[in-house]
C-alpha cells in the first residue's frame, strides 16, 4: 500500500496515518509506523462523510 501520510505525522516516531486512495474502489488506511498490522478500508463515498465529520468537529472530543 502506498499513500499519503498525516501531515501532522513528524520524523520522531509520532502519531502516523497512511492513506492510500490508489486502490480501486477503496480508501485504506493504517499506521505507518506499523505498515503490517491492521488496516481499515472504507468505500469512497464512507471515507467523504468521515472527512466531512472531521472538518466539522463532529468528532471532536
Amino acid at each position: 500500500m502506498s499513500g499519503r501520510k498525516s501531515s501532522h505525522s513528524s520524523g520522531n516516531g509520532g502519531q502516523c496515518v497512511e492513506v492510500a486512495s490508489n486502490l480501486p474502489g477503496v480508501v485504506a488506511v493504517r499506521d505507518s509506523k506499523d505498515p503490517d498490522g491492521g488496516k481499515l478500508f472504507f468505500s469512497p463515498d464512507e471515507w467523504r462523510a468521515f472527512l466531512a465529520g472531521a472538518k466539522t468537529g463532529k468528532f471532536d472530543l
